[in-house]
């Protein structure tokens, strides 16, 4: 995966286009992620007991990872992500500034 929790990215598609946040949780399998204050809904609830009051809750959808560009955190540009195999471990690198990430 080419992307990580922590990680600052922008939105390139969608209509939350150019908006920046950093991933919450990464769901590999499906290939989505969620960003805070990225892609939120607002859903309607009825209230069930007193635990549970009704009203309206905003809720944060997952984006795909296709949507996303990751913000490298030496340069501050867009960049995609490239793999160096040094010592035996594979680390992350910037496509525009060639530092590890």
């Amino acid at each position: 995966m080419k992307l990580k929790k922590g990680d600052t990215v922008m939105v390139t598609i969608g209509k939350d286009k150019g908006k920046k946040g950093k991933i919450e949780k990464i769901f590999p399998k499906i290939g989505m992620a969620t960003i805070s204050g990225v892609n939120v809904y607002k859903r309607h609830t009825k209230k069930r007991d007193e635990k549970m009051p009704g009203g309206i809750i905003e809720h944060t959808r997952p984006l795909t990872i296709a949507k996303l560009a990751l913000i490298c955190p030496k340069c501050g540009k867009l960049t995609r992500v490239g793999f160096i195999v040094a010592k035996g471990e594979k680390e992350r690198m910037c496509r525009k500034c060639k530092q590890k990430i």
